[in-house]
Protein backbone atom coordinates (compact mmCIF):
# COMPACT_ATOMS: atom_id res chain seq x y z
CA UNK A 1 0.00 0.00 0.00
CA UNK A 2 1.05 3.50 -0.84
CA UNK A 3 1.21 6.39 1.82
CA UNK A 4 -1.31 7.85 -0.23
CA UNK A 5 -3.79 5.01 0.08
CA UNK A 6 -3.33 4.45 3.88
CA UNK A 7 -3.35 8.45 3.87
CA UNK A 8 -6.91 8.47 2.40
CA UNK A 9 -7.77 5.42 4.15
CA UNK A 10 -6.95 7.18 7.79
CA UNK A 11 -8.72 10.50 6.38
CA UNK A 12 -12.35 8.57 5.46
CA UNK A 13 -11.60 6.88 9.00
CA UNK A 14 -11.15 10.03 10.56
CA UNK A 15 -14.45 11.53 9.39
CA UNK A 16 -16.35 10.19 12.13
CA UNK A 17 -14.52 10.58 14.59
CA UNK A 18 -13.95 14.84 13.46
CA UNK A 19 -18.08 15.12 13.29
CA UNK A 20 -18.27 13.34 16.67
CA UNK A 21 -15.98 16.08 18.28
CA UNK A 22 -17.50 18.95 16.35
CA UNK A 23 -20.45 17.92 18.06
CA UNK A 24 -18.47 17.12 21.96
CA UNK A 25 -16.88 20.64 21.09
CA UNK A 26 -20.11 22.77 21.14
CA UNK A 27 -20.47 21.40 24.94
CA UNK A 28 -18.88 23.74 27.49
CA UNK A 29 -17.25 20.76 29.24
CA UNK A 30 -14.86 20.44 26.50
CA UNK A 31 -13.15 24.28 26.62
CA UNK A 32 -9.76 24.44 27.85
CA UNK A 33 -6.26 22.13 26.78
CA UNK A 34 -6.89 19.03 28.95
CA UNK A 35 -10.28 18.08 27.80
CA UNK A 36 -9.17 18.81 24.43
CA UNK A 37 -6.15 16.87 24.83
CA UNK A 38 -8.29 14.11 26.40
CA UNK A 39 -10.74 13.57 23.63
CA UNK A 40 -8.26 14.10 20.92
CA UNK A 41 -5.91 11.88 21.97
CA UNK A 42 -8.34 9.18 23.17
CA UNK A 43 -10.04 9.05 19.21
CA UNK A 44 -6.66 8.69 17.79
CA UNK A 45 -5.90 5.98 20.44
CA UNK A 46 -8.40 4.12 19.75
CA UNK A 47 -8.23 4.38 16.11
CA UNK A 48 -4.53 3.46 16.28
CA UNK A 49 -5.64 0.15 18.54
CA UNK A 50 -8.83 -0.86 16.58
CA UNK A 51 -6.39 -1.67 13.03
CA UNK A 52 -4.88 -3.68 15.23
CA UNK A 53 -7.06 -5.39 16.99
CA UNK A 54 -8.60 -6.36 13.96
CA UNK A 55 -5.50 -7.33 12.21
CA UNK A 56 -4.91 -10.08 15.24
CA UNK A 57 -8.63 -10.96 15.62
CA UNK A 58 -7.83 -11.59 11.47
CA UNK A 59 -10.17 -14.07 9.74
CA UNK A 60 -11.84 -15.76 13.45
CA UNK A 61 -14.71 -13.12 14.69
CA UNK A 62 -15.10 -11.45 11.17
CA UNK A 63 -17.99 -13.54 11.06
CA UNK A 64 -19.30 -12.45 13.96
CA UNK A 65 -18.64 -9.05 14.36
CA UNK A 66 -18.79 -8.05 10.72
CA UNK A 67 -22.85 -8.88 11.00
CA UNK A 68 -23.35 -6.44 13.53
CA UNK A 69 -20.72 -3.96 14.16
CA UNK A 70 -22.76 -1.12 12.17
CA UNK A 71 -25.70 -2.15 14.88
CA UNK A 72 -23.56 -1.10 17.95
CA UNK A 73 -21.89 1.86 16.46
CA UNK A 74 -25.08 3.00 15.65
CA UNK A 75 -26.54 2.49 19.25
CA UNK A 76 -23.14 3.77 21.00
CA UNK A 77 -24.33 6.84 18.68
CA UNK A 78 -27.97 6.92 19.31
CA UNK A 79 -27.44 7.35 23.24
CA UNK A 80 -24.88 9.56 23.22
CA UNK A 81 -26.66 11.66 20.69
CA UNK A 82 -30.28 11.47 22.21
CA UNK A 83 -28.81 13.09 25.83
CA UNK A 84 -27.30 15.74 24.16
CA UNK A 85 -30.37 16.37 22.50
CA UNK A 86 -32.20 16.24 26.10
CA UNK A 87 -29.64 18.57 27.65
CA UNK A 88 -30.07 21.19 24.88
CA UNK A 89 -33.62 20.98 24.84
CA UNK A 90 -33.98 21.29 28.37
CA UNK A 91 -32.93 24.99 28.23
CA UNK A 92 -31.95 25.31 31.82
CA UNK A 93 -28.38 25.24 33.11
CA UNK A 94 -26.95 21.79 33.98
CA UNK A 95 -26.27 21.62 37.66
CA UNK A 96 -23.48 18.90 36.86
CA UNK A 97 -22.35 19.37 32.67
CA UNK A 98 -22.05 16.31 30.95
CA UNK A 99 -18.34 16.22 29.78
CA UNK A 100 -18.08 13.88 26.63
CA UNK A 101 -14.32 13.68 27.26
CA UNK A 102 -14.60 11.54 30.51
CA UNK A 103 -15.78 8.12 31.54
CA UNK A 104 -18.03 6.03 29.84
CA UNK A 105 -18.97 8.47 27.55
CA UNK A 106 -15.65 8.98 26.00
CA UNK A 107 -15.48 5.23 26.27
CA UNK A 108 -18.38 5.12 24.61
CA UNK A 109 -17.85 7.85 21.54
CA UNK A 110 -14.53 5.83 21.15
CA UNK A 111 -15.84 2.53 20.19
CA UNK A 112 -18.37 3.80 18.58
CA UNK A 113 -16.22 5.66 16.02
CA UNK A 114 -13.25 3.17 15.52
CA UNK A 115 -15.61 0.47 14.40
CA UNK A 116 -14.77 0.79 11.03
CA UNK A 117 -11.27 0.67 11.58
CA UNK A 118 -11.09 -2.56 13.05
CA UNK A 119 -12.52 -4.01 9.65
CA UNK A 120 -9.94 -2.18 7.71
CA UNK A 121 -7.33 -3.67 10.27
CA UNK A 122 -9.46 -7.56 9.08
CA UNK A 123 -8.99 -6.40 5.58
CA UNK A 124 -5.33 -5.61 5.93
CA UNK A 125 -4.98 -9.12 7.61
CA UNK A 126 -6.25 -10.61 4.76
CA UNK A 127 -4.67 -8.71 2.01
CA UNK A 128 -1.81 -9.36 3.97
CA UNK A 129 -0.19 -5.87 4.55
CA UNK A 130 1.42 -4.91 7.36
CA UNK A 131 -0.40 -3.61 10.13
CA UNK A 132 1.77 -1.20 12.36
CA UNK A 133 2.49 1.78 9.40
CA UNK A 134 -0.94 2.29 8.50
CA UNK A 135 -2.16 1.72 12.17
CA UNK A 136 0.29 4.81 13.37
CA UNK A 137 -1.25 6.79 10.07
CA UNK A 138 -4.64 6.44 11.13
CA UNK A 139 -4.57 7.60 14.66
CA UNK A 140 -2.49 10.33 13.84
CA UNK A 141 -4.76 11.74 11.12
CA UNK A 142 -7.66 10.92 13.61
CA UNK A 143 -6.28 12.74 16.34
CA UNK A 144 -5.82 15.61 13.78
CA UNK A 145 -9.17 15.87 12.65
CA UNK A 146 -11.05 15.54 16.12
CA UNK A 147 -8.32 18.67 17.58
CA UNK A 148 -9.77 20.73 14.48
CA UNK A 149 -13.25 19.42 15.11
CA UNK A 150 -13.62 19.86 18.91
CA UNK A 151 -12.04 23.74 18.47
CA UNK A 152 -14.73 24.88 15.77
CA UNK A 153 -17.26 23.11 17.81
CA UNK A 154 -16.11 24.91 20.80
CA UNK A 155 -16.50 28.30 18.38
CA UNK A 156 -19.63 27.10 17.35
CA UNK A 157 -20.94 26.44 21.19
CA UNK A 158 -20.00 29.94 22.95
CA UNK A 159 -21.90 31.59 19.52
CA UNK A 160 -25.20 29.55 19.78
CA UNK A 161 -25.18 27.64 23.36
CA UNK A 162 -27.61 24.88 24.19
CA UNK A 163 -28.89 25.02 20.73
CA UNK A 164 -25.60 23.85 19.06
CA UNK A 165 -25.64 21.03 21.44
CA UNK A 166 -28.99 20.01 19.71
CA UNK A 167 -27.88 19.91 16.43
CA UNK A 168 -24.77 18.01 17.88
CA UNK A 169 -26.60 15.37 19.50
CA UNK A 170 -28.41 15.11 16.28
CA UNK A 171 -25.21 15.03 14.13
CA UNK A 172 -24.52 11.96 16.21
CA UNK A 173 -27.52 10.51 15.15
CA UNK A 174 -27.40 10.79 11.59
CA UNK A 175 -23.45 9.24 12.02
CA UNK A 176 -25.13 6.20 13.61
CA UNK A 177 -27.83 6.30 10.46
CA UNK A 178 -25.20 6.65 7.74
CA UNK A 179 -22.99 3.73 9.27
CA UNK A 180 -26.75 1.53 9.58
CA UNK A 181 -27.34 2.69 6.05
CA UNK A 182 -23.68 2.21 4.66
CA UNK A 183 -24.44 -1.69 5.90
CA UNK A 184 -27.79 -2.29 5.64
CA UNK A 185 -28.49 -1.11 1.77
Amino acid sequence: MTFIEILLIAVCLALDAFAVSLAAGTKASTRGFRPTFRLSFHLGLFQFLMPVLGWFVGVKLDHLIGAVDHWIAFGLLAFVGARMVRAGWDGKPEAQPDDPTRSYTLMVLCVATSLDAMAIGLSMAMLQVSIWYPAVVIGVVTSGLSLVGIRLGNGLGNTFGKRMEMIGGLLLWLIGLRILGAHTL
